[in-house]
Formats: structure tokens, sequence, C-alpha cells
């Protein structure tokens, strides 16, 4: 469950990423704009993806430039292997290289399983889970090309899938969502094994119950927040800024020997409080 807007907590703020060049997706509002501000405020130059919004785009951009380093926007569908091959191509061309993917862009279509259409299934697939392995893959591409910089990393890159509670917990009338964070979790973990002989690290960050626009519902009001909260052992609801400190955080160094983990960032939710009074 995923649900934007920063209550303001505090960013890290020291050069954990120093020299690293960065994409985000899905990064003009929500999960996504935290950490792509996140990266470029601990010293990353960043890519700016959206597939529309471009103002709101732009807008990261010179929030990300006014930390001192680099960041441009690019449109792309990230589900579209064409515009994701152009997308990291552009980025070589123009930064040099990759250091950081965080594949985060995502999407819901609700409905019961009886109701659901196939275009709601296939979109919320070709986004959530196609466009991480599309992005998983041209990032990898480059990692092995050009192997480790000791002076940049330890590591050749670093993939960062976004998934979500839902990968462990089912989520009725969310199936095609529910599925293809469930995906996620097990392409994470095998392209983990697969690129750690290169150097390559891959992880996974799981979202919970987060104030996000996605189920801005879910907790606009004092009744639907209380409502929300019984999921939430910790009993406050996430900022995009929980999920955008730890992506930073595990994209550096200090994170270098973890591989193939999903970091539940979620109060608790996957600890089924509904059992802490006996079920």
């Amino acid at each position: 469950m995923e649900t934007n807007g920063s209550a303001g907590r505090r960013p890290l703020a020291f050069p954990l990423l120093k020299g690293q060049k960065a994409l985000v997706t899905g990064a003009n509002s929500g999960i996504g704009k935290a950490t792509a501000i996140s990266l470029g405020r601990v010293g990353a130059d960043v890519v700016v993806n959206y597939v529309s919004g471009e103002d709101a785009a732009e807008e990261v951009v010179r929030e990300i430039e006014s930390f001192g380093v680099r960041a441009y926007a690019h449109e792309a569908d990230v589900s579209q292997e064409d515009q994701v091959v152009d997308m990291v191509s552009r980025m070589v061309k123009e930064f040099g290289t990759i250091d950081v993917m965080v594949a985060n862009a995502g999407l819901q279509r609700d409905a019961p399983l009886t109701d659901m259409t196939m275009d709601q299934w296939h979109k919320v697939l070709d986004v959530n889970l196609t466009g991480q392995f599309l992005c998983a893959r041209e990032a990898a591409k480059e990692f092995m090309r050009r192997g480790v910089v000791p002076e940049v990393s330890r590591s050749a890159g670093k993939i960062i899938c976004m998934s979500s509670v839902h990968q462990l917990i089912p989520w009725t009338g969310h199936v095609n969502y529910a599925a293809s964070k469930g995906g996620v979790q097990m392409l994470m973990a095998t392209l983990a094994q697969e690129l750690a002989p290169y150097r390559i690290r891959v992880n996974a960050v799981a979202p919970g119950a987060i104030r996000t626009p996605i189920n801005r519902s879910a907790w606009d009001t004092p009744e639907a927040e209380a409502d929300l909260l019984r999921l939430v052992p910790y009993h406050r609801v996430g900022d995009p800024d929980d999920i955008a400190n730890v992506v930073a955080a595990v994209a550096s160094d200090l994170f270098d020997y973890v591989v193939g983990t999903t970091l539940y960032v979620d109060g608790g939710m996957t600890l089924f409080p509904g059992f802490a009074t006996g079920g």
C-alpha cells in the first residue's frame, strides 16, 4: 500500500553519492520525486524520468540543481523497450555512465477480480514489472561494460527496485498490483544472484503506507487516517522522505555487502498487526 506529500522529515545531508550518476523512474511526484531529490542532495547527478507532467519534472530538476549537481528530465514510458533503451543511452552520453538505477515507476488500476479487464491487468504488469526488468537490463549492460571504478564506488553499479508490502501481503481488489509486486520480489532476487559476480548490487525497498497521491483517500481525513493506522504498529503514516532516505543509503557503499535483500519501510505493517491481540 502506497499512500504523497512529505511532512518535512529531515533528509540525509552528507555526500554519500558524490560523483555518482543516478536515474530515477517516475520521479516527478511522490516517492520518486523525493528519491530523486534525496540522491541529488547527497551528491549524485540525477536523471528525472517521467511519463507525463513535464512541468513537475522540471521543478524537480531545478531543486536537484540547487545542490550544485547536474540534473535533467527525460520523458519515457518504462513499459516501452525502445524508450528505456533511448533513456539510458542518452544518460550515458550526457553523464558519461550510470551508477544507480532506481526502478520506481508504478501505478494502480484497481478492480475486483471478476470486474478486472485485460487492459487493467496488462497495464499494471507492463509498468510495474516489465518496466523494472527493462530498466535493470539496460543499467546492467552499462555496469558490466564499465566495471568497478574504485574512486567512485566499491560496486560496479546499484539497481534498486521499488516494491511494496504487497509483495508479501495479499490485497483484495488489487490482484494485478499485488501480483506485480510479488513479481518484483523474485525479479530482484534473481537479478541479484545473476549480477553479484560482476559486483553489481540489486536490492528492493518495499514501502508501506506512505502519503502519496496514488491513494490520498486512505489518509487525507482524520477518519481515513485512523482507519489506516490500525494496520501500522508504529502509528504514523510514512512520508516520501522515509523511503527516499533509505534508497540513498542502500545506493551508497554503506550498504556494500547488502545484496538481494528487500528492506521493508512500513512502520511494522508486515508484522500483521491484526494478530497482536491474538487474531
